[in-house]
C-alpha cells in the first residue's frame, strides 16, 4: 500500500510539474507572438510615416514625422528602370577640380550607358593640389543622380559584396582611357575588358570623350547628367540661394571669374605685374608638383599668345570698356587672389563694389565648408548661373562649363573676352599708340559676337584641344533663341 500511495504521489507531483512547464512555455510564446506582432506594426508604420504621417499621427514626436505638418511631401515619380543585359561594373576616378570631374562624370555616364555596364558612384579626386577630402555624397545629391538615371543606366553605390572582395584582391584592370576618344574606341578597347574581367577602372576621366563626331543620342545623356542629374546637395543649394537672395537685394550683380590664384599662376607660369621675389616663389611652386609637367615657361611670350589670365589690373580696363557700371556689384568667384588687396587696388578703385561669398556670409555659414575647395567652388558655380554677366578672365574649367550652363539656361549674357587681342590691345593703350576712344570702341566690336550666344560649335578633328569644348557649347542641347520665342 506504501509503495502504491508513493508511486501516486509522484505521479501527481509529475503532473503538475508537466502543468507548469506547460503554462510557463504557453506563456512565452504568447509573449513572442506579441512581440512580433508590435514589430510587424512599427515596420508597417515606419514604411508609411511619409505618407500616412500627416494625416494619422500628428503630434507623434517621431523620427519619422514631418516638422512641418502641414506640408505633405509631394510624391517623387520616378522614371522606370532600364532593363539590359549588365557587361560588368565599371569604377572610375575623377581627376581634377570640381569642373574638370563634373564634365568626366558624364562622360563617363554616357559610356557606362553605350557599353550596357553598370556604374559605380564615381570617386572624386583627392591628391590633386587642393587636397580636398570631398566625397562624391558631399558635393551632389546621390540618390537624385542614381534614381534620375535609372532608366538609362544602372548606378550603384558600391560594387557588389563578391566583386568588392575581388578588387581587394587585385583582381580586377585598371587603366587610363585615351584622351579625346570617340565611341568606338570604348566599345572595341574597353567592352572586351570588361567582358573578361567584371570590373574595370578607369584611373583617369579628364577629356577621355570626344566633342563631335558621337551619336546625338550619347550628346543629348551628357546634358542631360550636365543640367539635370548633377545637383548639388541641399546644404550647397540652400548657401547658394541665399547668396543670391542677398545680392539681388541691392540690384543686379556680375560674376568675375578672377583666375588669380597663386596655383594657377605656378602652374601656368604667367607672372606678367609680379615683383622678382613673386616670381621666385610661384617657380618654386611649380616645380615642387612633379605632375605638373611644363617647367620653362617664357610669361611674356605665353601672355602674348592670350594664355595667360588676365591681371586684375587689365581686368579693370577691359571691363571699363565695356561700360560696366563702376557701382554695379562685383562677386568674385575664385580662391584668394594672389597679392590680396595690393593687386586687388586698381580693381576696387575701377569699381568698389567689389563682394566675396566670405563676406556677405556669416563665418558659422562656410564652417564645414572651410578647407573643402570643391564645396566652396559648387557656391561659386551656383552663384555665376545666377548672374547677369558672367566675366571669365580665364578659359578654365569652371568658365568653359558655367557658360555651357548658362547658354542652356537661356542663351545668358556671359562675355567671352579674347585675350591675345586684348593683351596687345591693353599694351598699345599704355604705350601711348591708341587713345581710349580708339582702344574702347576696338574692344567692344571685337567681342559683339563673344557674347555666349547661340553658335555652332567650331570643329578641328585632328587636333581636338585646338576646337570648342562640348561643355562650353552643348548646341545639339540648345534651343535658339527664335526656336524659344516661339515655343513661349
Amino acid at each position: 500500500m506504501g509503495m502504491k500511495f508513493v508511486g501516486e504521489k509522484g505521479k501527481a507531483e509529475r503532473l503538475s510539474l508537466m502543468v507548469f512547464i506547460s503554462g510557463r512555455m504557453l506563456m512565452w510564446i504568447v509573449r513572442g507572438m506579441t512581440t512580433i506582432l508590435l514589430w510587424t506594426c512599427v515596420v508597417r508604420l515606419m514604411t508609411m510615416g511619409e505618407v500616412w504621417g500627416p494625416r494619422l499621427l500628428k503630434g507623434w514626436p517621431s523620427c519619422f514625422t514631418p516638422a512641418d505638418m502641414s506640408y505633405v511631401q509631394p510624391r517623387i515619380v520616378l522614371p522606370p528602370k532600364r532593363v539590359y543585359k549588365n557587361n560588368g561594373y565599371l569604377m572610375v576616378s575623377c581627376n581634377g577640380g570640381l569642373n574638370q570631374m563634373r564634365a568626366a562624370i558624364c562622360d563617363m555616364v554616357a559610356i557606362a550607358r553605350y557599353l550596357n555596364v553598370t556604374l559605380i558612384v564615381p570617386e572624386l579626386d583627392k591628391t590633386s593640389f587642393w587636397a580636398d577630402p570631398s566625397e562624391f555624397k558631399d558635393i551632389f545629391d546621390v540618390d537624385h543622380f542614381i534614381t534620375s538615371l535609372r532608366d538609362e543606366v544602372r548606378i550603384l553605390k558600391e560594387l557588389p559584396p563578391r566583386l568588392k572582395r575581388r578588387v581587394q584582391l587585385g583582381m580586377f584592370h585598371s587603366l587610363a582611357p585615351i584622351s579625346w576618344s570617340d565611341i568606338s574606341y570604348y566599345n572595341h578597347q574597353i567592352l572586351p575588358l570588361l567582358q573578361k574581367h567584371k570590373v574595370v577602372h578607369l584611373n583617369r576621366t579628364d577629356a577621355r570623350l570626344a566633342n563631335n563626331e558621337l551619336p546625338l543620342e550619347i550628346q543629348k545623356l551628357r546634358c542631360r547628367v550636365n543640367f539635370s542629374a548633377l545637383r548639388f546637395t541641399s546644404q550647397i543649394e540652400e548657401l547658394g540661394r541665399k547668396v543670391v537672395r542677398i545680392l539681388r537685394q541691392n540690384g543686379p550683380f556680375l560674376v568675375l571669374h578672377l583666375r588669380y590664384e597663386m596655383d594657377m599662376l605656378a602652374f601656368s607660369g604667367c607672372t606678367h605685374g609680379c615683383n622678382n621675389e613673386e616670381v621666385e616663389e610661384l617657380t618654386r611652386m611649380r616645380y615642387a608638383y612633379p605632375w605638373w609637367k611644363e617647367k620653362v615657361i617664357d610669361s611674356d611670350l605665353k601672355r602674348k599668345e592670350g594664355l595667360c589670365p588676365l591681371t586684375p589690373e587689365e581686368t579693370a580696363l577691359t571691363l571699363h570698356t565695356f561700360g560696366i557700371d563702376r557701382n554695379v556689384q562685383i562677386y568674385i568667384a575664385a580662391g584668394e587672389i594672389y597679392g590680396g588687396e595690393r593687386r586687388l587696388a586698381s580693381l576696387a578703385a575701377a569699381f568698389p563694389n567689389l563682394v566675396r561669398k566670405e563676406e556677405l556670409l556669416a563665418p558659422s555659414d562656410l564652417m564645414f565648408f572651410q578647407n573643402h575647395s570643391s564645396q566652396m567652388a559648387a557656391l561659386d558655380y551656383l552663384v555665376s548661373l545666377e548672374s547677369d554677366i558672367f566675366v571669365p578672365t580665364y578659359d578654365g574649367n569652371m568658365a568653359k562649363v558655367v557658360e555651357g550652363h548658362r547658354r542652356f539656361l537661356g542663351f545668358k549674357k556671359t562675355i567671352l573676352l579674347d585675350r591675345k587681342l586684348l593683351v596687345d590691345l591693353i599694351d598699345q593703350y599704355h604705350n601711348g599708340l591708341l587713345s581710349w576712344d580708339e582702344f574702347s570702341s576696338t574692344v567692344k566690336e571685337v567681342h559683339v559676337d563673344r557674347m555666349g550666344s547661340s553658335k555652332q560649335r567650331v570643329v578641328v578633328s585632328d587636333r581636338p584641344k585646338e576646337e570648342d569644348y562640348f561643355y562650353a557649347n552643348p548646341h545639339e542641347c540648345l534651343q535658339t533663341l527664335d526656336e524659344a520665342m516661339r515655343i513661349t
